[in-house]
């Protein structure tokens, strides 16, 4: 019977790819056939416009341990036996209709893609995108995503340590929620998601099933409407009590008894349909489900539901033959339902009974081969007229008001200090935490060892919706410095690509360009790419949201007792590495400066790849050293603000050098608020230590200029001079006050 085409706008499938998929099977499919045929050739599953561009980014390295793909996370190797294992992915219609939910079981979700593979959770990341905070709409997905956030993470224990927020007009309505994972363990103990061996049985471990999350990964690939809220049945609900009983199940399994299992995947998007149609495909062997056997806390579920629900806190478990009762037993032991729901088969088939009825009997190869195609890009109408603006154009800040422009950036909603988000976060839960929020890059101490791991998340949408490759290489940069200033050896990226309709001309084109950016920058810094994910048809009727390719960085500090933060001793010098203090203009290109002091986002980003390689190694050379006493990455709000923040962090003022202040022509907006990269603002305590910089920094072709001292109780920089209290207040105390000013939501208020 033909299918009507409300029924494919359901399974987000076009009528092409319907007629695609009878041509496969050479017949009409069952209704539960179609649901996970429509699941698993979604965007979010089937990556139909992004898969044919990721052969741009470089995978390989010496510590790489897994192929991009093949297992649910990247997997990097620290040496003496261990391991870490990190991903990103992104819950962002959801969080749109449901936020704290939405939020909440991004964060459970990417927590099951690292203990699948058998490796303990430790640090959380989020990066997040909102509209502007004086809008109640965006006020209370802000409030609820970041409730969200901390409910699951605090409650399963696992720290929450670190992220990035930016507000832009074009998020409104259609917030990007991107959650990060790292994990650590022994290399022996690594799992695989793969259902090997023919007999084996399938088993389903955790939550029951329920109806929430159905259609999940069909909504997360179509774009947001008037009518979304209708769907909000497709929002799952997370119960972080008993993913902590799974999470600590799975590592024991892992730690103690991987030699019981053949593989282990995690239920997300698809549900049942992804996890067991992966795990057999990563194994080339098939699988026979009986979904009557699946426990379910909703009467009259039918078997389409029960394939296609996104319930939370699922595993599905593969014991070899022999161990299967160990197996159960270990799960039981820990309070867990551990249920017999099918068996591996060799013939590579997909078959779903209901008892005794076959409901669904389909090739694996089918599922697993979504439609792939080519972009269309073309250069969006504008851009070269926002790239070739003038900005000399654009009056001077006047040195009277340059220290309430400074105030102003530190307060403003994209600069604040986050600390009204992360003190609703633990962030030191299992004591690993070594540099905590607030800084460049959190870092995580590895228990046993002297080393540890630097994580850090970055993108600047402004940039990359001006050059959307250039902006992909300054994310990768600044992303791999914040990693850089803590001590750490930047070694791996994941990835999650936000990004409007990829079959409108000019999101192909912004799309395609920041995937050969962000190739670029990984290849030149030695950085693969070996996980991700992407999430596209952001958009609302207003139009999509900027392009957001979000980078999370990975790094090793071998030695976590000298990790680095951005805070000066008093007396310590500070000095500009990268670059002279005097900038041209065209450094305010897409600045937050040029945004708030002219309510303009235009100019032409820059980045020399090279220049940002040897100005990194240089900082790390440098702190191997013993030279440096702290660092922090310069990036947005440009040197004033990066230094301000220093001395903020220290509670010391900023005095001129005994040589005198640096020169801050020709302009002093740009000297001061330029976001020119490749830039570190460094301490340095003893006056050997800055001549051995300035030695160091000659044998690497580095320019230093010396900015102050730290110390006192007054920011002077040039024209600038404020109590460094009062700076403080407008940093630390900015955000609360935009969202208790303007908030109508009382809990919002409270929080503030």
């Amino acid at each position: 019977m033909p299918v009507d085409d409300h029924t494919l706008a359901q399974v987000a499938m076009s009528r092409a790819e319907y007629e695609r998929l009878l041509a496969m099977l050479d017949r009409e499919p069952t209704e539960v056939e179609l649901g996970m045929v429509g699941a698993l050739w979604s965007e979010h599953c089937g990556y139909k416009h992004t898969r044919p561009l990721f052969h741009h980014f470089p995978t390989s390295g010496p510590r790489v341990l897994t192929e991009v793909g093949a297992e649910n996370a990247g997997a990097i190797d620290l040496g003496d036996g261990w391991c870490a294992v990190f991903k990103m992915e992104s819950h962002n219609h959801p969080s749109a209709i449901e936020p704290y939910e939405g939020a909440a079981t991004g964060v459970g979700g990417i927590l099951r893609d690292i203990f699948a593979m058998g490796m303990r959770p430790v640090a959380l990341l989020d990066s997040l995108r909102f509209g502007p905070l004086d809008d109640a709409h965006n006020r209370h997905l802000f409030a609820g995503v970041v409730a969200g956030i901390g409910g699951y993470g605090n409650c399963i224990g696992v720290p929450t340590v670190g992220g990035e927020v930016q507000m832009d007009a074009a998020y409104s309505g259609n917030p990007l929620v991107n959650a990060m994972c790292v994990g650590v363990g022994r290399v022996e103990h690594l799992l695989s998601a793969a259902a090997r061996g023919p007999g084996n049985l399938l088993v389903l471990v955790g939550a029951d099933t329920g109806r929430d999350g159905i259609h999940g990964a069909t909504f997360a690939s179509v774009e947001l409407d008037e009518d979304s809220a209708e769907r909000r049945p497709a929002v799952q609900v997370g119960n972080p009590f008993m993913e902590k009983l799974l999470m600590e199940a799975c590592v024991e399994l892992a730690e103690h008894h991987g030699d019981w299992i053949e593989g282990l995947q995690d239920l997300g998007a698809a549900g049942l349909t992804s996890s067991a149609v992966e795990s057999a495909n990563r194994a080339g062997t098939g699988i026979d489900i009986d979904v009557a056997r699946v426990p379910r806390r909703e009467l009259h579920m039918t078997p389409y539901e029960v394939m296609l629900s996104e319930s939370q806190e699922r595993m599905l478990v593969i014991p070899k033959r022999e161990h299967l009762e160990d197996v159960l037993a270990l799960f039981r032991r820990w309070e867990l339902h551990a249920d017999v729901i099918g068996v591996v088969t060799d013939d590579r088939m997909a078959t779903i009974r209901d008892g005794d009825e076959v409901v669904a009997r389909i090739p694996i190869a089918v599922l697993s081969d979504p439609p792939q195609y080519d972009l269309e890009p073309a250069r969006p109408a504008g851009l070269d007229a926002r790239l070739s603006v003038d900005l000399t154009a654009f009056p001077d800040l006047a040195p009277e008001a340059a220290t309430a422009a400074l105030r102003d950036l530190l307060g403003s909603e994209n600069l604040a200090s986050r600390r009204w988000i992360f003190r609703q976060y633990d962030h030191q839960v299992q004591t690993n935490t070594v540099v905590a929020p607030g800084g460049d890059a959190a870092v995580i101490w590895l228990k046993g060892t002297d080393r540890g791991v630097a994580v850090a998340s970055d993108c600047n949408g402004r940039l990359v919706g001006l050059d959307p490759r250039v902006g992909a290489q300054i994310a990768v940069a600044e992303a791999a410095r914040n990693v850089v200033a803590v001590g750490g050896t930047p070694v791996a990226i994941t990835d999650c690509l936000n990004f409007g309709n990829p079959e409108r001309p000019e999101v192909a084109y912004e799309l395609e360009q920041s995937i050969l950016g962000l190739a670029d920058a990984c290849a030149a810094l030695g950085t693969p790419v070996v996980s991700g994910n992407a999430s596209l048809y952001n958009e609302t009727p207003t139009g999509a949201v900027l392009p957001t390719p979000t980078v999370g960085m990975l790094g090793i500090v071998d030695e976590v007792r000298r990790a680095l933060t951005i805070a000066p001793k008093d007396g310590d010098t500070l000095v500009l590495v990268g670059a002279e203090v005097p900038q041209s203009a065209d450094t305010l290109a897409g600045s937050e400066y040029l945004a708030r002091a002219h309510r303009t986002v235009a100019g032409r980003p820059h980045i020399d790849l090279d220049r940002e390689a040897r100005v990194q190694n240089f900082v790390r050379e440098a702190h191997a050293r013993w030279l440096l006493s702290a660092a922090h990455d310069c990036a947005d709000g440009g040197l004033a603000v990066t230094v301000a923040e220093s001395c903020i962090a220290a509670g010391l003022g900023l005095e001129p050098p005994e040589d005198g202040p640096p020169a801050l022509g020709p302009r002093l907006d740009a000297a001061l608020f330029g976001e020119a990269q490749s830039r570190f603002v460094v301490a340095v305590t003893e006056h050997q230590d800055l001549e051995g910089l300035r030695r160091l920094a000659g044998e690497y072709d580095v320019p230093l200029a010396v900015i102050g001292v730290a110390t006192g109780d007054r920011f002077r920089l040039g024209p600038l001079d404020a109590p460094i209290e009062t700076l403080r207040d407008a940093s630390e105390g900015g955000l609360g006050r935009i969202l208790a000013g303007s908030a109508a939501d009382p809990d919002v208020a409270r929080r503030a």
